[in-house]
């Protein structure tokens, strides 16, 4: 049995037992990575471990840190309220905000994730109190960031067109932009369609002991060096580019040094055991990368001497290793299994550059993917579990069904 194939049905065996027994799947997925990596491969602990996603570990601490602050002292509650008077009771105007803020963001140059972090809190936090989903204002966060990333100032914009300028190949910027927006608003729609009706019981954001329970519609001291600092998150990511993770730790640090007693409380925010699920799952995902299991695929895809079959198994392939794994690094990765077929001609450059696109991040929404775990650590703690497996099932979904519909539109018509 090669040990390619053991890998995986080692990471078939993750899911069951999880399943069956309720233990987080990141804990046992870096078992995994143990017994596969040093006990049956023979690799130290140390290369193991190179695989686990450090940046995404501090986005995550980072950013519920940061926002668990501006629950607790009152910050979001103030911002929300804010947002409730300018949306009235035309709740389903809001979802859409936040998918238009979040492209917004990305398509001026913030990563996805930092995107997804500056939004999702926010929207999360108005729809518990509109008894709104959680859920599906999470989602429309995250098809939004994923609908502006390829503008021709986005960040995933310009991977793809310096990867394909470096093959010679040229794609058009505003049709890859365009054709990205469009199937993420068709998914948005999907989406509101699924949890738009969804409704779940009005509770308050804040917890009992919030300082601004009573208070919310005041801005005081506190609140608006909060709302600075949440303020300067934006414009650090977006404006000058700063690592997301580590400016929010900055932030959140300085916020803690300034106001003590709420910093212990907003502790608890940070959502440890989602940390945990996602950074396992991402460690053992890396080792089954680096024994080469998706090069193998790009082997076997360009051996097929069909086109149209090839350019629908690379869509699949960047779908699903992208729901795991960086939406940046499978698209780098993926664009050059598409060059030989591009440049045939047998199959339209921009056409397929898009489906492979989109294919690779609508799939964020993920619960093993940055985005995807950002609006599970922010949804209420007793939501966490419910909103977990309704990303699982959203991302398996998506995984099935949104590769082939890329497909469809863009390359086969």
């Amino acid at each position: 049995m090669s040990t390619e194939l053991i890998g995986v049905l080692v990471l078939a065996a993750v899911f069951a037992v999880s399943s069956l027994r309720g233990l987080n799947m990141g804990v046992l997925a870096l078992v995994a990575a143990f017994l596969v990596g040093c006990v049956w491969l023979g690799h130290t602990p140390e290369q193991v471990l190179d695989g686990f996603p450090a940046e995404m570990f501090v986005v995550l601490v980072a950013v519920t840190f940061l926002f668990g602050i501006a629950r607790v002292n009152g910050t979001v509650e103030w911002m929300v309220h804010a947002a409730v008077r300018v949306a009235g009771q035309r709740l389903g105007v809001m979802p859409w905000v936040l998918f238009g803020l979040a492209a917004l963001l990305c398509a001026t140059g913030a990563a996805s994730p930092a995107a997804v972090a500056i939004v999702a809190p926010l929207g999360i936090t108005f729809a518990v109190e509109r008894g709104i989903s959680p859920l599906y204002v999470g989602l429309m966060a995250v098809n939004g960031a994923a609908a502006g990333s390829f503008a021709p100032t986005g960040v995933l914009g310009g991977i793809v067109n310096s990867s394909l300028h470096s093959s010679h190949l040229a794609v058009n910027g505003w049709q890859l932009f365009l054709g990205t927006f469009a199937f993420n608003v068709a998914v948005g729609m999907v989406t509101q369609v699924v949890f738009g009706r969804q409704r779940i019981h009005r509770t308050q954001a804040l917890t009992s002991d919030s300082r601004a329970a009573d208070s919310t519609n005041v801005l005081g001291a506190e609140q608006a060096v909060t709302l600075c600092a949440m303020v300067a998150l934006v414009l650090g990511t977006t404006v000058l580019s700063l690592d997301t993770g580590f400016l929010a730790l900055s932030l959140a640090s300085g916020l803690a040094l300034l106001f003590r007693h709420t910093a212990q409380r907003a502790s608890r925010e940070i959502s440890w055991s989602v940390v945990l699920l996602v950074c396992g799952i991402v460690t053992y995902i890396a080792l089954l990368q680096s024994l080469g299991i998706v090069d193998s695929l790009g082997r076997m895809i360009a051996a097929i001497g069909a086109p149209l079959l090839a350019a629908l198994i690379i869509c699949y392939v960047g779908g699903v290793v992208s729901a795991f794994a960086s939406t940046t690094g499978i698209l780098g990765a993926l664009m050059p299994l598409a060059v030989p077929f591009l440049a045939s001609g047998a199959i339209g450059t921009t056409g397929m550059v898009i489906a492979l696109a989109a294919s690779a991040t609508v799939v964020d929404a993920s619960p093993f993917s940055t985005n995807g775990a950002l609006v599970i650590a922010n949804a209420p703690e007793h939501q966490r579990d419910d909103a977990y497996r309704g990303l699982l099932r959203w991302g398996a979904g998506v995984c099935g069904l949104a590769p082939v519909a890329a497909w469809l539109v863009f390359v086969a018509v």
